[in-house]
């Protein structure tokens, strides 16, 4: 079972390869093995840049939900006061840079439970919450979970992009005309329990 939500994001690439992840305008659907790619990528451009602690996208485009992940998986904060991540990293040229091959795989040793992933929330809480709300919602990898686009940076998408990723879900960001937030409306700022 994953302790880190950089865990959940190779457990489910390893476990899911080719089943699809996500299908997001101008990406059209990647499967798990190159979901992970992507976020990596990401990773890779972040990392090699410099020291960071904190950072934040908002482009309005999938680049925004690759740039959570990587920071997750880098043991970064997701902070909207953090770094801005360019548009360099991206796609651009440092995505995916050799720079930070190095220090990307060296975050496997300093990524935690504990380690901080936005403020006042760990890796593990962020997983103990995760794992609740999977359970009611009981979404699993034959799942396909249609989110509006247009809601794409919203915290209740943002949950459920985490949720379909914890269930090895297939996440579509399109349409969604009949999509219901209400499971997740109270997902970040206060502990959940069981039928809540």
């Amino acid at each position: 079972m994953a302790s880190t939500l950089r865990d959940l994001l190779i457990q489910r690439a390893a476990r899911l390869q080719d089943r699809p992840a996500l299908t997001a305008p101008d990406w059209g659907t990647l499967n798990y093995s190159q979901y992970r790619n992507r976020v990596e990528g990401v990773a890779k451009g972040l990392l090699s840049a410099g020291p960071h602690s904190s950072v934040f996208s908002a482009t309005g485009t999938a680049w925004d939900w690759a740039a959570e992940l990587a920071a997750a998986a880098s043991g970064l904060t997701w902070d909207a006061a953090g770094s801005r991540v360019t548009s360099d990293v991206l796609g651009g040229p440092r995505f995916n840079d050799e720079a930070g091959r190095g220090p990307y795989h060296a975050r496997e040793q300093v990524v935690q439970a504990e380690t901080v992933y936005s403020p006042g929330l760990s890796h593990g809480e962020m997983l103990t919450r995760l794992r609740r709300l999977n359970v009611e919602l009981g979404w699993d990898h034959d799942s396909r979970v249609e989110l509006p686009w247009a809601q794409a940076g919203s915290p209740d998408i943002r949950a459920a992009l985490w949720c379909a990723l914890y269930a090895g879900a297939h996440a579509v960001l399109g349409s969604a005309s009949t999509w219901d937030a209400r499971p997740f409306h109270d997902f970040w700022s206060t502990p959940r329990t069981l039928g809540t």
